[in-house]
């Protein structure tokens, strides 16, 4: 739950960098660039979809060989019928009340990681009051009933964490 400090700059990170185009060479950081380039060309490959209605296909093989593919129908509906757009007004207010879902989904959890991310955060600053070593010695009687039930999930990861590691020795 410690912060990272902060950089020359005063911001905490670099922010978006231009990476130079050739192959990552650290067997890891290439799956890391693989999953998070993959993400990023299925959001554009949606959004693509959703704002000109167009009908798009994306397949990505893997270097282990293991096929992804996102497709704004079925693929062989896009491939077969590379002519004119046959998809009914309808299939594309399902996909745009999808898209909006989707959103509003995940602004909640956004809320919700601020909400934790609070309470983690007062749990701190109690420990740093009360002089404690670690978060989890932290007099429960003094959070609030936000706080509360953050704490009590992080305490049960916290039990299942040690007991997993326990049951390995």
């Amino acid at each position: 739950m410690a912060r990272p400090p902060l950089l020359e700059n005063g911001k905490k990170t670099k922010g978006r960098q231009r990476r130079e185009l050739r192959r990552v060479e650290d067997k890891e950081a290439r799956q890391v660039t693989f999953s998070k380039r993959k993400a990023g060309l299925w959001k554009k490959a949606s959004e693509l979809a959703l704002l000109c209605h167009a009908r798009v296909s994306v397949v990505v093989v893997s270097e282990a060989g293991r096929a992804f593919s996102f497709s704004s129908s079925s693929a062989d509906a896009v491939l077969g019928g590379c002519g004119g757009s046959d998809a009914p007004e309808e299939d594309w207010e399902d996909m745009e009340a999808l898209s909006w879902e989707a959103k509003e989904r995940a602004a909640e959890v956004e809320k919700e990681a601020e909400r934790m991310s609070a309470a983690g955060n007062k749990v701190l600053e109690l420990q740093r009051q009360t002089g404690k070593r670690f978060w989890f010695e932290v007099d429960p009687g003094a959070l609030g009933e936000e706080e509360l039930p953050v704490f009590v999930r992080a305490l049960r990861r916290l039990r299942d964490n040690v007991g997993r590691r326990a049951d390995k020795k």
